[in-house]
């Protein structure tokens, strides 16, 4: 078993996403998770991520506040514990319209297949 505690969770850099904190929960350089990462954002008001596609499919999970995801096919509200699977491929775009801080639990597995 790895346990990353929260206190020693590292930051990271997501690209595109703005007025977002990223720590790294597990994978890449938080455990030796063989499959998968998973990582724990915090979006601002008003902060989110741009409109991108990746090629792996993801997981979305809210923990607190309200995050609105935009697809193709319109514009979903996530409350706590709310989730969502995004295939991959799929283009979103992420953003948290209310006047609070908003958590959101991210999975996904390597762009790759496998860790770097």
């Amino acid at each position: 078993m790895h346990v990353t505690r929260i206190r020693d969770a590292s930051p990271y850099e997501a690209p595109g996403h703005f007025d977002m904190v990223g720590l790294r929960l597990q994978g890449f350089d938080a455990s030796p998770s063989e499959n998968f990462w998973t990582g724990l954002s915090h979006f601002l008001p008003g902060g989110g991520a741009a409109s991108s596609a990746s090629p792996v499919e993801k997981v979305y999970v809210v923990l607190s506040g309200e995050i609105t995801i935009i697809t193709d096919d319109g514009e979903t509200v996530l409350g706590p514990l709310d989730s969502c699977l995004l295939p991959g491929g799929e283009r979103r775009e992420i953003v948290n319209r209310g006047n609070l801080p908003a958590s959101m639990l991210v999975l996904m597995s390597y762009p790759n297949g496998k860790a770097a």
